[in-house]
């Protein structure tokens, strides 16, 4: 029996070390290669020296071309059984030749998170309006929920979303899947080698700085929490780490202040597990957050928002504590770097969390058993998403000729 090909489509190369979705690309990626895939990983990005190194995985590489007839020529080669969309600007460009050159394959999107709900609510916080007033209704809701048709399957990070698709944009139920980040138990060995309490100490706090809520976050913990931190616990620290540090946040250094900007971190869980409590104060974003599933795997309670706590502890006690005021933010922080029956508390809590909502045995298992529900039916389950079917027809006739000019064009140039 040949070998099942799978080509994923990548918005970037995958940087595991630089941010959640890097993680969470290698988490599927790692899923397919237990499964047996001849898998490809193409991308029009440039590699960076933080790319993952994917020949362990036996995983070739390819870079491709936008409005290039090649990709055509490349995809027909290697005729997958299973493309992956890595976000939705990816199936918009490359959905329609997929669709073209390899009709019978399964078209799933891996949509990260919406990209149109993390626009929204940054577009809403920084009018100094309610995230709840967002304008969801968008011209980028409109294309992310158009490219969530179109695919046969959208991998949806958090319930939180997937009850908005529903509820909201009235998305059917079987053209979504719901899959968190998928992450091996903590043995209990593990767990009591982790740090105790009395060696840990500072605060940390970490995140992608490309990623615009990261960013507002530590403007926040510098302009009105850490002071009030400060003046409850004098000399305590604050670490921030992260990837591609702007010169914004570069020159929030201050060693008077214990505000200390360290840039990207070599190790996140080494740093994370050395700080007592995580703080990130997210006013707005999306998905699910890597940083707290690292802090949960060492040990680390947390402080976030509501909002930043979305679509991760479900029905469970939150590994730390929630705050959506300054005030608040900065009483909870003090109470759980000063309490250690509290601070306790929240790491079981984490835990906890860890092992009901995020087993990667459980979830591959329930991924597994769609993938091959829908290879049995495939014909079947398109013909259920008419809505679907006919964003495919105008999508080729309109994406699919932009582009072909685009080509011609391309190759008339001196």
């Amino acid at each position: 029996m040949s070998q099942k090909k799978l080509l994923v489509i990548g918005y970037l190369w995958p940087e595991p070390k630089s941010s959640a979705a890097g993680a969470r690309m290698m988490q599927l990626l790692e899923f397919f290669a237990a499964e047996k895939y001849d898998i490809t990983f193409a991308s029009t990005a440039t590699k960076t020296e933080f790319k993952a190194d994917l020949s362990h995985l036996n995983i070739s590489e390819r870079t491709i071309d936008l409005n290039n007839d090649s990709f055509d020529h490349f995809l027909a080669e290697i005729s997958p059984e299973i493309v992956i969309f890595d976000r939705f600007m990816v199936e918009e460009q490359f959905g329609w030749r997929v669709a073209e050159v390899c009709p019978k394959a399964l078209r799933i999107l891996d949509t990260e998170d919406l990209h149109f709900l993390r626009k929204a609510r940054e577009e809403a916080a920084k009018a100094g309006k309610d995230v709840a007033e967002a304008n969801l209704f968008s011209d980028v809701a409109k294309r992310e929920v158009a490219s969530i048709y179109r695919c046969d399957l959208s991998l949806i990070i958090s319930k939180a979303e997937m009850e908005l698709l529903q509820n909201h944009f009235r998305v059917p139920e079987q053209i979504l899947f719901y899959l968190p980040f998928m992450l091996k138990s903590t043995p209990p060995k593990k767990i009591k080698a982790l740090r105790p309490y009395q060696e840990r100490k500072d605060f940390m706090s970490i995140g992608n700085f490309l990623h615009e809520p990261n960013k507002d976050a530590v403007l926040q913990l510098k302009k009105e929490i850490w002071p009030l931190i400060r003046k409850k616990i004098k000399g305590v620290k604050i670490h921030i780490f992260g990837a591609y540090v702007p010169q914004q946040i570069l020159q929030l250094n201050n060693e008077k202040e214990g505000f200390i900007v360290h840039g990207r971190a070599t190790s996140a869980k080494e740093e994370i597990e050395k700080a007592r409590v995580l703080l990130a104060p997210l006013r707005f974003g999306a998905g699910i957050k890597g940083k707290f599933t690292d802090a949960m795997q060492v040990g680390t309670p947390s402080v976030t928002t509501t909002l930043g706590e979305e679509g991760m502890s479900h029905n469970l006690n939150w590994n730390g504590m929630i705050a959506n005021s300054a005030g608040a933010f900065s009483e909870a922080a003090v109470a759980l770097y000063q309490n250690e029956d509290l601070w306790s508390k929240a790491q079981a809590q984490g835990f906890e969390i860890l092992e009901q909502n995020f087993s990667e045995a459980i979830h591959r298992e329930r991924f597994r058993r769609r993938i091959q529900e829908l290879s049995r039916a495939l014909n079947e389950h398109r013909n259920s998403n008419f809505t679907g079917l006919m964003l495919q027809h105008h999508s080729m006739s309109s994406t699919k000729y932009l582009s072909k000019y685009i080509t011609a064009k391309n190759k008339n140039r001196p």
